[in-house]
Formats: structure tokens, C-alpha cells, sequence
């Protein structure tokens, strides 16, 4: 039994279709909000229905434009905090500054910090996200954080449409244990493409680690942003003898040159979430397959309601 009122749903302007998604799943409706500009470009924001007492989800990711989403989300926070909601857990798809979560040179902030920061003094109870780009970000916030993985729809995509001779390939070290547990999941090999990072959004992918030759490659990872590090890890598989690429990816960034790169990159297919909503441009790129987790975010927002558990739905393979 639900002890936080009755359960609301409310979204920012960052990814509206996900959050109507989410609520197909539950058998509800949008809670009536207006999240708008005024002429200055200051956020403005208005619940449109009473929250007193109710148990209430904001979905919203940090995505592009980071800032302004991140801002919005801060003053739902605060709206609902101050209409006296019992509970507001932020649905963040998609966590923005995850990559800046420790000190890589001196005088450096640590940004995924200061976001948590900023939604927990803005009111927010809880965080509920996928794939966080790092796991200790979770030890940044003093409030319950569940990380789901969406690396479950993505496998059981790639076992149910993809034919052939499997290998799972990490595109650097620091992913290696997402991907042995991508692979242990469809039970084929594993794979590593060793990388050196010139400077940020700029890799060069160097050699395999492990057997490729004659197999259909599925590199794996978090996130795709500029596409370079996929791109040139799809092209030194093919250099090793890999029969096709495909990618697996759970958040969508594609900034900069990234379609312009996939789309003239020699993979197969990239198969991407819904966690951050693609551009008119990514769209129309014939590559890249959407997968939802609307339902995935549905049932952990329905087991968080009714205190039920939530750790059934992490479906992490160790």
C-alpha cells in the first residue's frame, strides 16, 4: 500500500513523448503543467493541478540543451516542493555531467556532484535514472537512487534479430565490464578495442584485444556522442577480420559531426534508447533503431509507488 498519496506524472519539455509513453504503460494522464520561456528567456513554470500530499514523478533528462533542461527540472523541483507534493522522485533518463564525476586534472570541479546538488536542495526525494555513466555517482547524492539498465532491451534485441556468430566488443577498457555482462547475457565472446584519448570527444582506437575474425561484432557502450570512438572501432573490427558491426548503445547524445559520421560509417545498424529523444537528423538516419524504455522506467515508477521492490528490474548480469 502507497503511503505518499496518490501518483502523478508530470514532464518537462526535454522529452514529452517518453513521459507519454510512461503513462500509456500506467493507465494514466499527464499532470497539466505549463513549463514555458519568458520574453528574456527566464524559465517559467506553473502546476496545473493540485499535488498536495500526491506522490509525484518528473519525467525530464538532462539532455541538449544540457543547461536549460537541467534548470527547468530545478524549478519543477521547486514548484512541487513548495505545493506541499508528500514525495517527488526525478525520473532523469538520461543523468547530464556524468562524464565529469571525479578530478582528471587540478583545479577541475566535479560537475556530476554539483548536479546532484542542485536537485536535492531544489527538493527532490529521490532519483530514478538508467545506465549512469558511472555506478559511484549513485554515493553523490544523499537520497535513494535506483540505477536500472537498459542493456536488457538491448541484448534481447540483438538475440532475437541478429544471426550469426556473436562476439560482444568493449570500444575501450573502461567499458569492459558493461560489455562481459552484455555478452554473458546472449552467451557468446568477448572483445576489447584498446584506446588512447587525445583529448575529449577525440579518441584513436589502436588494436583488438581478443578473437573478431569471421564474427559479427556488437560494440557496446553507455552512450554515443561525437560517434568518433564507435566509428573508428567499428572500422579497426572490420581491419581484424570482423564479418559486420553493429552498435548497442543506451543514450543517444549524437552531438557535432556524430550523424554524419554514422551515417557514413560501415555499421550495419546502431541500435540506440529513448532515454534522450533523437533530432529530425538522427531520424532520418537509416542506421540507428530506437528502442523504449518506457516500460522499463513504467514498472520501476509503479514499484516505487506502491513500495514494492525495485532491484527485480535492474536485470544486471554480474
Amino acid at each position: 500500500m502507497a503511503t505518499h498519496g496518490d501518483l502523478k506524472i508530470l514532464t518537462g519539455n526535454a522529452n514529452p513523448e517518453l513521459a507519454r509513453a510512461i503513462c500509456d504503460h500506467l493507465g494514466c494522464t499527464l499532470l497539466p503543467s505549463m513549463v514555458s520561456q519568458f520574453s528574456d528567456g527566464e524559465i517559467r513554470v506553473e502546476i496545473g493541478a493540485n499535488v498536495r500530499g500526491s506522490d509525484v514523478f518528473v519525467i525530464q533528462p538532462t539532455c541538449k540543451p544540457v543547461n536549460y533542461h537541467l534548470m527547468e527540472l530545478c524549478l519543477i523541483l521547486d514548484a512541487l516542493k513548495r505545493a506541499s507534493a508528500s514525495r517527488v522522485t526525478a525520473v532523469v533518463p538520461y543523468y547530464g555531467y556524468s562524464r565529469q564525476d571525479r578530478k582528471v586534472v587540478p583545479r577541475a570541479p566535479i560537475s556530476a556532484k554539483l548536479v546532484a546538488d542542485f536537485l536535492q536542495v531544489a527538493g527532490m526525494h529521490r532519483l530514478l535514472t538508467v545506465d549512469l555513466h558511472a555506478g559511484q555517482i549513485q554515493g553523490f547524492f544523499n537520497v535513494p537512487v535506483d540505477n536500472l539498465f537498459a542493456m536488457g532491451i538491448l541484448a534481447e534485441y540483438v538475440g532475437d534479430t541478429v544471426q550469426g556468430d556473436l562476439t560482444v566488443v568493449s570500444p575501450d577498457a573502461g567499458g569492459v565490464e558493461r560489455a562481459r555482462s552484455f555478452a554473458k547475457r546472449l552467451g557468446c565472446g568477448l572483445a576489447i578495442v584498446d584506446k588512447r584519448r587525445d583529448a575529449p570527444n577525440q579518441a584513436k582506437a589502436m588494436h583488438v584485444i581478443g578473437n573478431v575474425e569471421g564474427k559479427t561484432c556488437v560494440l557496446v557502450d553507455d552512450m554515443i556522442d561525437t560517434a568518433g570512438t564507435m566509428v573508428q572501432a567499428a572500422h579497426v573490427l572490420l581491419e581484424h577480420g570482423a564479418k559486420d558491426v553493429m552498435a548497442c548503445v543506451t543514450h543517444p547524445v549524437l552531438s557535432g559531426p556524430a550523424i554524419e559520421r554514422l551515417c557514413g560509417s560501415p555499421f550495419s545498424q546502431v541500435a540506440v534508447t529513448n532515454t534522450i529523444p533523437l533530432t529530425p537528423e538522427a531520424q532520418a538516419c537509416g542506421k540507428i533503431k530506437v528502442l523504449s524504455v518506457a516500460g522499463l522506467l513504467a514498472k520501476a515508477i509503479h514499484n516505487i509507488h506502491t513500495e514494492s521492490s525495485v532491484s527485480v528490474l535492474f536485470n544486471k548480469t554480474s
